[in-house]
């Protein structure tokens, strides 16, 4: 049982920290430096955790995505769309997070940083409701309406006074974002926070996940927001045609 706890003390240091080399997990742990290669070597030989980029630096692995249900997304995809990740946040000096659609919440499975991002929270893992987020909103407007209408079924949670609860209401917005196509979250989840968020689509044009960029809303504020819509939209374009999509 001693291994398994620790193995689980592994894959939660991982998820706080992003990258970590043995030499850190073994004194986050508080065990010898083989032990954490052993416990690191046996995740990694079941896809739980993984070397990327950096030699030396673990992260999770994809298979906690497919063990965590995320029924419609494949790992492939987050390995062609972490670089376009990665040059979105370095352009608009934000965090850029992938989120997918999970059991009516927005579950984010990567993340990249800005430079100016350096101190903000982490939010991969983070389960977010759909109704609150520029990629919940973006996942939603590209639901089924039949689907939606189960969501909305129970009363939509204020989390600040410029959520929005009425189910009228979102379903404008959410018509609008099919249009447009990117959504805007303007403090709906958190006092001081803003993001907008794009839908990236595989092959056969159905929505995967929805890429977003989220920041201070003293940073990202609202004047600035239609214009890092547009950079989000274009590398949600980009990873929907790395992944098959040819638009008509």
């Amino acid at each position: 049982m001693q291994a398994v706890d620790r193995a689980v003390d592994v894959l939660e240091f991982l998820a706080g920290r992003r990258r970590a080399g043995v030499t850190e997990i073994a004194a986050a742990l508080d065990v010898h430096k083989s032990t954490a290669f052993r416990l690191v070597n046996a995740l990694a030989a079941r896809g739980l955790v993984e070397q990327r980029e950096q030699r030396g630096k673990y992260c999770l692995g994809f298979e906690l995505i497919r063990l965590g249900g995320a029924k419609r997304f494949q790992p492939d995809m987050i390995t062609l769309a972490n670089p376009v990740c990665e040059r979105l946040a370095e352009e608009v000096g934000e965090t850029v997070n992938i989120a997918v659609s999970e059991d009516g919440m927005a579950v984010n499975i990567a993340q990249a940083r800005g430079l100016a991002a350096v101190i903000t929270q982490n939010w991969m893992g983070r389960r977010t409701p759909l109704h609150a987020t520029a990629s919940g909103k973006v996942l939603l407007a590209f639901t089924p309406a039949r689907e939606r209408s189960d969501l909305f079924a129970a009363e939509l949670e204020e989390y600040t006074s410029s959520t929005v609860t009425d189910v009228a209401v979102l379903e404008a917005e959410l018509a609008e974002i099919v249009g447009q196509g990117y959504g805007l979250a303007s403090e709906e989840l958190e006092l001081g926070l803003n993001a907008a968020a794009a839908p990236v689509r595989a092959a056969d044009g159905t929505v995967v996940f929805a890429v977003s960029a989220s920041g201070p809303s003293y940073r990202l504020t609202a004047e600035r927001l239609p214009d890092v819509a547009k950079s989000v939209i274009d590398a949600a374009t980009e990873i929907s045609w790395l992944l098959g999509w040819l638009p008509e």
